[in-house]
C-alpha cells in the first residue's frame, strides 16, 4: 500500500521534472539582461579579494551567469589605446571579478558588456577611471522600447566623445595649475 502510494507519487514528480528539464534556459526568456558594476568590491572574500571591481549580470532582477566580455579603451599621449579585458566568475551566480589591466598613465573608460545570445539582448556599462585610478563614474544607457527602458548598445561615437571630452577637462586642469 506504501510503494503503491509512493509510486502514485513519483511517477507526476519524475513527469514535472521532464517537462521543466525540457523549458528553456533563463537567457532565452524574454527581455534583455542588465549589468551593474560594483566598487570597491569586499575584501572578505577571497575570490573578489584582490578585484578591481565586480560586474553583475541580472535576468529581471535575478542574477544569471551570461557571458561578460569588455575593453579598456584609453588615451595615452595623444594617441588612442584598446585592451582586451578577461572577468572571472565569482562564488556567486552571475558576479564576475576584474582585475586592473590597463596602465596607470592616460585617460581611460572601462565598456563592459553582458550578453544573453542575440544582438539586441544586451546591457552595457561605460566606467570612467578617474585620473587618481578610481572608478569616476558609470553608467547604462538606456532607450525606450514601448513602455519599457532597456539598455541600449553603446556606440564608437558614445565612447570617442567621452575621452575626448575627459582628456580635454584633464588638459584644461594641467594648464590652469600651471603658474
Amino acid at each position: 500500500m506504501i510503494r503503491r502510494k509512493l509510486f502514485s507519487l513519483l511517477v507526476p514528480a519524475a513527469a514535472l521534472a521532464g517537462v521543466l528539464a525540457m523549458a528553456p534556459p533563463p537567457s532565452a526568456w524574454f527581455g534583455p539582461p542588465w549589468i551593474s558594476i560594483e566598487y570597491p568590491p569586499s575584501p572578505y572574500d577571497a575570490t573578489t579579494r584582490d578585484a578591481y571591481l565586480l560586474v553583475h549580470a541580472f535576468h529581471h532582477g535575478t542574477p544569471a551567469n551570461f557571458p561578460i566580455s569588455g575593453t579598456a579603451e584609453g588615451l595615452v599621449k595623444g594617441e588612442r589605446k584598446s585592451i582586451q579585458l578577461s572577468f572571472r566568475q565569482t562564488t556567486r551566480d552571475g558576479t564576475y571579478a576584474l582585475k586592473k589591466q590597463w596602465p596607470a598613465d592616460g585617460i581611460w573608460t572601462l565598456l563592459i558588456t553582458v550578453s544573453q545570445g542575440g544582438d539586441d539582448d544586451v546591457a552595457c556599462a561605460i566606467v570612467e577611471i578617474g585620473t587618481g585610478g578610481q572608478v569616476a563614474a558609470v553608467s547604462v544607457p538606456t532607450e525606450d522600447r514601448g513602455s519599457w527602458r532597456v539598455p541600449r548598445k553603446v556606440t564608437v561615437a558614445d565612447l570617442e566623445a567621452g575621452l575626448r571630452s575627459r582628456s580635454a577637462l584633464a588638459s584644461a586642469e594641467r594648464s590652469a595649475a600651471r603658474p
